[in-house]
């Protein structure tokens, strides 16, 4: 590979949701229709299994299996990140060399957030990762909800010793001076990806963003967003966004309702059959299951 990693993702990178049967197994088929609709949706890359996969309720077997189908499925029509999480280094190694192996695009990896744990410890633990795979473009992801992502300065250094530390994904709020001075620190070489559903889109492209990493669900209708925003029809993409907004807002009050109100969007829109998340999931009350199917009408209405 390239050892210049020039910066290839860019856009919606929608995460891809792990569908479930009545079993709560991995539904295969479905999952390559995802896929399949991914191609369809004028995005350029996807990533699994992330938060929004349910990484944190599968096995380690299951994690490069979702991954194998997706490079499989897509047949080059699409990067593939492949999320290779886990609070132990030894085991987050062993799941990016083997989806390298299965010809992941570029390995994403999120800084170890259960305990706290100071930079150095960060550190350590970060670039022992990027060393693992030299010859492959590494996307870092940093949710922290209980405090601060990772340091300017912090990710300043990691870019100067590691070359395929490429890509920073940030989920906070109120994060466009952090952003604008990343990009001045790095000389924008990390490219720069909004999380938390493509909430903050619209304020974070003018900043410089690379992309953002919302669900699967409206990736479609965001892709078109960024395009508008970039290209300078501001009114067109604040109008168009405005009509998803809702939704996305009110799914991410609760990451186990993300995966309910994700799922049924999709299933609405005919590329799923079922909403099945695995236990522990979210059980909503009537009345947020009628809200949810009215704000998947309204972008479904839409499209």
């Amino acid at each position: 590979m390239n050892k210049n990693f020039e910066n290839e993702l860019s856009g919606v990178v929608p995460i891809v949701p792990t569908p479930f049967n009545e079993k709560e197994e991995i539904d295969e088929d479905a999952l390559r229709g995802l896929i399949d609709f991914a191609v369809i949706s004028g995005v350029k890359a996807v990533c699994l299994p992330a938060y929004a996969s349910e990484f944190y309720k599968l096995t380690d077997d299951e994690k490069l299996q979702v991954v194998r189908i997706a490079v499989e499925q897509a047949a080059g029509q699409l990067k593939i990140v492949a999320q290779c999480n886990h609070p132990s280094l030894k085991v987050a190694i062993s799941l990016a060399q083997a989806n390298v192996h299965a010809g992941a695009n570029v390995i994403s990896l999120a800084v170890p957030r259960i305990f706290s744990l100071p930079e150095n410890a960060l550190k350590e633990y970060l670039t022992g990762f990027l060393d693992s795979v030299p010859d492959t473009p590494v996307l870092i992801q940093d949710f922290n909800p209980g405090g601060s992502s990772i340091s300017v300065e912090f990710i300043k250094d990691l870019m100067n010793e590691h070359a395929n530390f490429k890509y920073l994904k940030l989920e906070e709020p109120l994060c466009a001076p952090k952003f604008e001075n990343i990009i001045k620190a790095t000389n924008g070489k990390v490219g720069l990806f909004e999380g938390w559903g493509g909430l903050y889109m619209l304020e974070l492209i003018p900043v410089g963003i690379a992309g953002v990493m919302p669900g699967l669900a409206v990736a479609d209708i965001l892709q078109n967003v960024f395009n508008l925003r970039t290209s300078g029809e501001h009114e067109k993409a604040f109008d168009l966004f405005e009509k998803v907004m809702p939704q996305i807002f009110f799914a991410l009050q609760n990451m186990e309702l993300f995966h309910y109100a994700e799922k049924e969007l999709l299933t609405a829109r005919g590329i799923l059959k079922n909403s099945i998340s695995r236990k522990a999931a979210y059980i909503p009350d009537p009345s947020s299951v009628n809200y949810i199917k009215e704000l998947n009408q309204r972008i479904i209405s839409i499209l």
